[in-house]
């Protein structure tokens, strides 16, 4: 069993402990459940945009602990202030480190900027539950659902208001995943089973995206020459983490990357 095939199936187990814990009727009771959404999309493609999507990460299975002494609202407000157009904040705990309260409180320090909660979405429980947490837009990743689960959780996603990120990690993924329920298509540079990483994989699947969709690479994007790279190829947005995280000072990081 790979590495994601272990996290889907402790998913499993998460999502259903969630489900007794706390019904839907009660997720529809936040005060976030109605509130307004910030488009990651519209970010991306304004004028003068960065096209930066920061992320706060604590850890990651390759990595093991990237930064565990920082607050996510000083990092997410930190990120804001310097120029992300829009932030992710992960909120798988065993695997990554994340917390709902981490969510929360990059959610409150950020009101107006486009916040993607970053986690592994098998279940319609959990994207009702995104949008209870304030969430602007969840992210499907193709290499652990089937089409019509990718189709069912987006158009829940889109009646809820929120956008939706499909991530791909090669073209077979790309052409049996992509659907109008989507917003935007992310290329993962790194193959999560086995974690290797090649921005190639942004270059070789950029023409096989359609143009209707907003594109964006993750992954491996450690300096400012393959940004630049990418920005060439076409790519309207940048998801990076690691390369932020990993320093004392993560907003100061990517202003300096900026």
């Amino acid at each position: 069993m790979n590495i994601l095939d272990q996290i889907v199936a402790h998913k499993r187990i998460e999502v259903a402990e969630a489900k007794a814990q706390t019904p839907i009727d009660e997720l529809e009771k936040s005060i976030f459940f109605s509130s307004a959404i910030n488009s990651l999309s519209a970010a991306l493609t304004a004028a003068n945009s960065t096209g930066i999507i920061a992320e706060f990460k604590r850890k990651s299975p390759s990595k093991g602990v990237i930064n565990s002494a920082v607050l996510p609202e000083v990092v997410t407000k930190g990120y804001a202030e310097a120029g992300a157009a829009g932030l992710s904040v992960l909120t798988d705990t065993l695997f990554f480190g994340g917390t709902f309260a981490d969510f929360r409180a990059a959610r409150l320090a950020n009101p107006t900027t486009p916040l993607l909660r970053k986690d592994f979405m098998i279940d319609a429980y959990q994207v009702i539950e995104a949008r209870s947490m304030g969430a602007d837009l969840i992210l499907l990743i193709a290499a652990c659902l089937l089409p019509q689960q990718i189709r069912q959780l987006g158009a829940l996603a889109r009646q809820l208001g929120m956008e939706v990120l499909l991530e791909v990690h090669d073209a077979d993924e790309l052409e049996r995943s992509i659907c109008d329920e989507v917003t935007i298509i992310g290329v993962n540079n790194r193959n999560l089973k086995t974690f290797q990483t090649s921005v190639q994989t942004s270059v070789e699947l950029f023409d096989l995206i359609p143009s209707q969709f907003v594109k964006i690479t993750e992954s491996g994007l450690s300096n400012a020459d393959t940004m630049h790279h990418l920005q060439k190829v076409g790519y309207q947005g940048f998801l990076i983490g690691e390369t932020f995280m990993k320093t004392q000072d993560p907003a100061a990081a990517l202003r300096a990357f900026l």
